[in-house]
């Protein structure tokens, strides 16, 4: 027999052991460690239903979590070395301490300890202070401003960064900083800089500011399980003093002048910026291997405001989940009111019956939404699943154009979580994200002030409407739901 006929004769017996080896080391990763049992059947099927189309698409959608070697490297370093930053110059807040300070929010300081349990590594700090910025008229002209003004250092993470007519300004004035003497990080997820043409990082680099990808995109071996996981946080440090964070991505969207999306970023001082400056440096080293430390980058933090304010990473990695159980504990502790402003609201199972609950004992629950998105299947798949909030009294409110990409809660007019994150699988599992929980009353204040802004232009969703939406309209909305794990 020819070597021809016998690699004939022998590759259909490869492929197939193969097949079947590939099927099992799939099936075994899903029944070790998938959390929903329905998830693990449903992947298992579809491996065995549709081999290896199965297990590819299995590594692209259905590996959720990475252990990232930068988190390691930066526990070593805090053993060696102590934290990343100075100790703070303010004392640890204590659930008791809250209790004691703000009293109208005593009864979230159960909130406060089942953070401290779920964030070990962040705690609740005083002496902060946040101040709410619309969009690309107060939040990009603040930015820019604050970058001019850098002595020392300048660290910026986004997940969108377009080169267009809101991005050009940032590399001027990050171009300028580098020219002073300033040192310069800025961090970009890999698929969030295409989303413009050709990407801002050529500027970058020809501006002298060093710039690195989050995760790169190519489809290596390597990389394919790790390929859905993306950063989402928005972060700017500079000097190691003024933060921001919030929403707001970097595109000329949310100038005045095109007028296209409206959103809420913040100003930040205090010691809670070291806590922003501390998760941008673990994800610059786990991207460069660079290790951010020293007064350039964690300068001693005075307070300077009534905000007790703690920073709250989120991610597929050693952060599982801590932002689902800190909603989870927010609505639980909720008493009277629980306002939430988000653009992608695709609560799991757990949080719809939480907002239930919430809206059973009493307390009166809105959501405000965009009455039309920029994703139409990911509009589809949230409005199949409203009637399950609004049945037990939760109320839906949703706002007119354009297009609101806030992510906001306010509980009790007591308890705030501004940032990153949105109501969606993607963001509460997928996505690296960064919010932070604000116990302050004033602030709360004005927060349900913009809240109330915004439902002065929205319009209340009823349930005959759901109901009444045609056949058609109702099937496709039901099956784009399907596909919610993966929006």
């Amino acid at each position: 027999m020819t070597l021809e006929a016998l690699l004939l004769e022998v590759w259909p017996h490869v492929a197939a052991a193969f097949t079947v080896l590939a099927n099992v080391l799939a099936t075994g990763h899903a029944v070790l460690r998938k959390r929903d049992v329905r998830a693990a059947v449903a992947w298992v099927g579809l491996v065995w239903l549709a081999p290896l189309v199965g297990v590819v698409l299995y590594l692209l959608l259905g590996i959720n979590r990475i252990r990232r070697r930068g988190r390691g490297r930066s526990l070593a370093l805090r053993q060696e070395h102590g934290q990343f930053s100075p100790k703070p110059t303010v004392a640890v807040c204590t659930p008791e301490t809250l209790a004691a300070a703000v009293p109208t929010a005593s009864h979230l300081a159960s909130l406060s300890r089942l953070v401290d349990e779920v964030v070990r590594h962040r705690p609740l700090l005083p002496g902060n202070r946040l101040v709410p910025l619309e969009a690309g008229e107060g939040a990009y002209p603040a930015m820019l401003e604050a970058i001019d003004a850098a002595r020392t250092s300048v660290s910026l993470c986004s997940y969108i960064f377009d080169n267009d007519e809101a991005g050009r300004p940032f590399v001027e004035a990050l171009g300028r900083a580098v020219k002073r003497g300033v040192q310069v990080r800025v961090l970009i997820d890999a698929l969030g800089v295409r989303y413009d043409w050709p990407p801002i990082t050529g500027r970058l680099r020809r501006a002298g500011v060093r710039a690195a990808r989050f995760l790169p995109t190519l489809p290596t071996l390597a990389r394919l399980p790790f390929m859905n996981l993306r950063n989402h946080r928005k972060l700017l440090v500079v000097d190691g003093r003024v933060g921001f964070t919030g929403g707001m991505n970097i595109r000329e969207h949310f100038l005045p002048s095109h007028g296209d999306a409206r959103d809420l970023h913040f100003r930040v001082e205090g010691p809670v910026v070291g806590q922003l400056q501390e998760t941008f440096a673990e994800d610059w080293a786990f991207t460069t291997k660079e290790h951010l430390k020293g007064e350039v980058w964690f300068p001693p933090l005075e307070p300077v405001g009534p905000v007790f304010a703690r920073g709250i990473p989120d991610g597929p990695d050693e952060d599982f989940e801590t932002l689902r159980l800190t909603l989870l504990g927010a609505l639980a502790c909720a008493r009277s009111t629980v306002r939430i402003v988000t653009p992608y609201f695709l609560p799991d199972a757990a949080l719809v019956t939480a907002l239930n609950v919430a809206a059973l004992r009493g307390v009166r629950v809105d959501v405000v939404l965009p009455e039309k998105l920029n994703l139409p299947v990911v509009q589809w798949a949230a409005t199949a699943q409203l009637w399950q909030v609004m049945r037990p009294h939760c109320r839906v409110f949703l706002t007119a154009p354009p297009f609101d990409h806030t992510k906001l809660m306010v509980v009790d007019g007591a308890w705030s979580l501004v940032g990153s994150a949105n109501w969606d699988p993607r963001s509460l599992r997928l996505n690296f994200e960064f919010d932070v929980e604000c116990y302050d009353v004033e602030l709360a204040t004005r927060l349900d002030a913009l809240i109330d802004e915004r439902l002065s232009r929205a319009r209340l969703l009823t349930l005959e409407e759901l109901t009444d939406r045609s056949l058609p309209i109702r099937l496709r909305d039901g099956v784009a739901r399907l596909l919610s794990p993966y929006l």
